[in-house]
């Protein structure tokens, strides 16, 4: 493949990924999205609820000793009164305390399945079984050396730390990240690839690249 060929392959190539890219951004929005409105629609019913119960309770105590007041009329109205007053007040604040402790019960619950739910959907596990294939869109930890000529680059390799990398996310130079594609953990991939001629180092600019890349595993 000429020159001119490949760089009409790799802006072709660079188009595809803006494209795949913008699809994962919407996914992504989209199921961050839903779950947080739910979330939110359900906190708004259970304030709604707690306001109208705690409306509900007020009017209740008010009739009660409306109706107290009446029927202590005389010589016994203080001592009822006081009774009456002394019973409602109690029962309202149980009633207020079971109605908050149980919203801080459900919120606290729902909260904690919610983000424990999130941290495993985004983080997972690193799986390094070597019957799973690597595609478009799943998270890997590989390990790479590059060299230009032969020869090692500065900057060019992890030094067995190993990195992650989402695959289509368009993060590495060239279609470094397609030809992962199909490799299984524990392989050995040779990635070639030629640095943009105005990539930021003048010592790489425009000159091809071969990484020598191990598939560490893949998150799933």
């Amino acid at each position: 493949m000429n020159k001119e060929n490949r760089k009409m392959a790799q802006q072709r190539r660079a188009e595809e990924r803006k494209k795949r890219e913008r699809k994962r951004k919407i996914r992504r929005f989209l199921s961050y999205f839903i779950p947080s409105a739910a979330v939110l629609a359900l906190v708004a019913v259970l304030i709604f609820d707690s306001v109208r119960n705690s409306q509900e309770v007020s009017a209740e105590e008010e009739t009660s000793q409306e109706a107290s007041a009446e029927d202590t009329s005389g010589d016994t109205s203080g001592d009822t009164t006081e009774d009456t007053s002394g019973d409602a007040s109690g029962d309202t604040t149980e009633d207020s305390a079971d109605d908050t402790a149980e919203d801080t019960s459900e919120d606290t619950s729902e909260g904690t399945a919610d983000d424990t739910s999130d941290s495993q959907e985004n983080t997972g596990e690193l799986s390094t079984d070597t019957s799973l294939t690597v595609a478009d869109g799943d998270t890997v930890n590989i390990d790479y050396v590059g060299t230009v000529g032969g020869v090692e680059f500065d900057g060019g390799s992890t030094n067995g730390a190993g990195t992650d990398l989402v695959i289509g996310s368009g993060s590495y130079i060239d279609d470094f990240e397609d030809q992962l594609i199909g490799a299984h953990p524990g392989d050995k991939v040779q990635v070639e690839v030629t640095f943009p001629d105005d990539y930021g180092s003048q010592d790489l600019a425009g000159k091809d690249a071969v990484f020598a890349v191990t598939v560490n595993g893949i998150y799933q």
